[in-house]
């Protein structure tokens, strides 16, 4: 009896960890080119290909080495962890306005349009200090997609 009760406790808090594992959360796309595969495999054929660095991801599942992720667009694949880091990165939602200083107050630097990525810089309170081409300003952090500290 004491055999199935440890037996079963084994397999509940094996599959806890890997609930755990698999937890949403947002990462970066670490090269200008990546590939995105059908299945969580070298050996799965390439979906698509993203084009664009620190593009922000959510990852929504793992296995092994592989990592599955949706985008802005809804759309999902498996891509491998080397071709992944923490998130840096945001896109807009909606129109923004680039600040000098995190304070609506301050004065204005540039109006961000609505999916202009963002690389994030530092958070603080409700502002993300970021840089974009050859702007380095500070937004409020709302109606953004991607994962902000």
């Amino acid at each position: 009896m004491t055999k199935k009760i440890i037996t079963w406790f084994l397999c509940i808090s094996v599959l806890s960890i890997q609930f755990i594992d698999a937890e949403e959360k947002f990462l970066s796309l670490k090269k200008n080119m990546t590939n995105v595969r059908y299945g969580p495999s070298f050996d799965s054929k390439i979906k698509y290909i993203y084009n664009k660095k620190n593009l922000p991801i959510k990852q929504i599942d793992i296995k092994d080495n592989f990592r599955r992720i949706v985008d802005i667009k809804n759309n999902s694949g498996w891509i491998h962890v080397s071709q992944l880091k923490k998130s840096n990165s945001i896109i807009t939602l909606e129109n923004k306005i680039l600040f000098k200083k995190p304070s609506k107050f301050s004065k204005p630097i540039a109006r961000l349009e609505n999916g202009r990525l963002l690389v994030v810089k530092k958070c603080e309170k409700k502002w993300c200090k970021i840089t974009t081409h050859n702007y380095v300003g500070w937004i409020k952090a709302e109606n953004i997609w991607g994962y902000v500290k």
